[in-house]
């Protein structure tokens, strides 16, 4: 195993129309099926996490399902993992979701996109799903920092981007000590915010998808080759950002070896178990 990618959407359901990621980044051929995204992940030898996003309640766009992502893994078990998605605003639907998909799907986490999804993860009416979570001993991998989706459109399509500063992660995790927390991207404009929860909070990590490295800030680089090298982990946010792109830029990081050997696997694999 090359590496483990944390952060992977998957291809529609046949049938189902494409989601806002896939109009909202240029990065070439995007896989329509589930046995392409598999074909190519197997070609890099990169062990995968997938998962969907439910934003029905905010954005009104239709779900692809956590039977899908199931589906998927059962049929790759030897490439792919998967990640829960449930919508918060359906309150006790999504408790016992994210519970079925635990027990019954094989599921090992839940994915929030708390800006697509318009809710914020400290709000305190959302805490029984971070107890469930918890109780059911799986991580949150959640979104950090700003979005491509709706990004230069009127009003950005009505997203706040407050929800994805990293200070309302902070409370959950003091909240919950025992829940593991992945902050999805580097969380900018609020870096430096990020990288201070990652310091204090030792339930927190981070995954450096959805951007490419060769533009992640010095700081990011300095923390990561230093204080948070254990909490760091590849992602590459595919299809936004191709794994074989994300990898080739990593390479031109100024980063201890085993520092790269961390991040792109020793991380993931103690985190989950692997």
């Amino acid at each position: 195993m090359r590496a483990i990618d944390v952060h992977i959407h998957v291809p529609e359901r046949p049938g189902v129309q494409r989601r806002e990621i896939e109009t909202s980044f240029r990065s070439g051929p995007r896989p329509t099926t589930a046995e392409e995204l598999y074909e190519s992940y197997k070609s890099l030898d990169i062990f995968g996490i997938i998962f969907s996003v439910d934003s029905e309640s905010n954005m009104g766009t239709r779900f692809t399902g956590n039977d899908w992502v199931a589906e998927i893994v059962k049929k790759y078990p030897d490439q792919f993992m998967g990640f829960a998605s449930v919508d918060p605003w359906k309150g006790k639907m999504a408790v016992s979701e994210i519970e079925r998909c635990v027990k019954e799907l094989g599921l090992r986490g839940l994915k929030l996109q708390p800006i697509t999804q318009g809710f914020a993860i400290n709000d305190v009416h959302f805490y029984p799903l971070w107890e469930k979570c918890q109780e059911l001993g799986v991580p949150i991998l959640t979104h950090t920092g700003q979005t491509a989706i709706g990004s230069g459109a009127p009003g950005g399509r009505g997203l706040k981007l407050k929800y994805g500063d990293p200070m309302l992660v902070d409370d959950v995790a003091a909240d919950f000590p025992e829940l593991k927390i992945i902050m999805a991207h580097p969380g900018v404009p609020w870096q430096e915010e990020q990288l201070a929860v990652l310091v204090h909070k030792s339930n927190v990590y981070m995954d450096l998808s959805g951007w490419s490295p060769k533009y992640f800030r010095p700081i990011l680089v300095q923390y990561a080759n230093s204080l948070v090298q254990d909490k760091c982990l590849f992602g590459s946010d595919y299809p936004g950002i191709r794994p074989d792109r994300w990898l080739a830029d990593f390479e031109g990081l100024d980063l201890k070896p085993e520092v790269r050997q961390k991040i792109l696997l020793d991380n993931a694999k103690k985190l989950f178990g692997l």
